[in-house]
């Protein structure tokens, strides 16, 4: 894909789709395809190959790459597939190395989880990797402590056509945006929809989701609201979501993909329990609670 093509799908919703397991507990690569098959079908516009809604730090390395096959398959060219890449800067190289002999479209790093890292040396990472990547790369950028000279140096490396923006410090985003090339990287909310209007506000272009895993139709409302730059529409459907959104973030965030698994199989797909250090399953309460809310979304269970 060209890279001013790639970038201008960003400007859209960026889905990262769940990683379906067997009864065994191994990568279950037929139904895997098939949530990415529904997610694509559904008109998002960019989507990302086991990316963390997919548990990408649960998988091995050759798990993830089976999770890129199912995923290109499942899209079947009707969107950009982007596989993310992570872990050591030598095992990402080699990720991305994989997603461009695949066919993937795009890779996107996944923020460094070294304990030790400091945040100037975290650019360098993704400075590493976008020199060794000959596909695009999207910088996933997470922790606190980056200066607007940090992400303004990302933002201007030729081959880094996004920043996935996921701190809640709005005001460095504005001052990193404004501080940017336009004609550089994109500044993406990297929070989702929840997050997108007030990141939109300051100049980000499109966000992430993984909603579309359950109900793709409100990722697109919003993302066509804020488009148009009608933030009350947009903060309508944010109120709407915000129950299942907020029950994601419950244990500090481990119920994230915990619940959106849980909805798919309430709509009818067996794609398993989350894996360990995420919360397998929910609380009987929780599952009723969650039930109770598709349902008043109208959302009816495949066949």
């Amino acid at each position: 894909m060209i890279f001013q093509d790639l970038r201008q799908r960003l400007h859209g919703i960026s889905g990262v789709p769940v990683t379906a397991y067997d009864e065994q507990g191994e990568v279950n690569t037929r139904s895997t395809a098939e949530v990415y098959a529904r997610v694509a079908k559904a008109g998002i516009h960019n989507i990302v190959a086991a990316g963390n809604t997919g548990e990408f730090y649960a998988l091995t390395p050759d798990e993830i790459l089976k999770v890129y096959e199912a995923a290109l398959k499942g899209v079947d060219a009707q969107a950009p597939v982007t596989a993310a890449i992570g872990r050591s800067q030598r095992e990402a190289i080699a990720m991305a190395r994989a997603a461009k002999s695949l066919g993937a479209s795009a890779v996107m790093s996944h923020q460094p989880v070294d304990p030790f890292a400091a945040p100037q040396c975290e650019i360098d990472y993704f400075c590493g990797l976008a020199e060794a990547s000959e596909l695009p790369l999207i910088a996933y950028v997470r922790s606190v402590g980056y200066s607007v000279d940090d992400l303004v140096r990302l933002a201007e490396h030729p081959n880094i056509v996004a920043i996935k923006f996921a701190i809640t410090d709005v005001m460095l985003l504005s001052r990193a945006i404004g501080a940017s090339d336009p004609k550089g990287a994109l500044y993406v909310c990297g929070l989702a929809e929840s997050w997108a209007p007030a990141f939109a506000a300051v100049g980000a272009k499109g966000f992430t989701s993984g909603l579309v895993n359950v109900a793709p139709s409100f990722s697109l409302e919003v993302s066509a609201a804020l488009s148009a730059g009608d933030f009350e529409r947009a903060r309508k459907v944010v109120a709407m979501i915000e129950p299942f959104e907020r029950m994601r973030t419950k244990f500090r965030n481990g119920a994230n993909v915990t619940v959106v698994k849980e909805a798919v199989e309430l709509l009818g797909l067996k794609v398993g329990p989350v894996r360990a250090p995420g919360l397998a399953r929910l609380s009987t309460a929780d599952r009723a609670e969650l039930e109770a809310m598709l349902e008043s979304w109208n959302l009816a269970k495949a066949a």
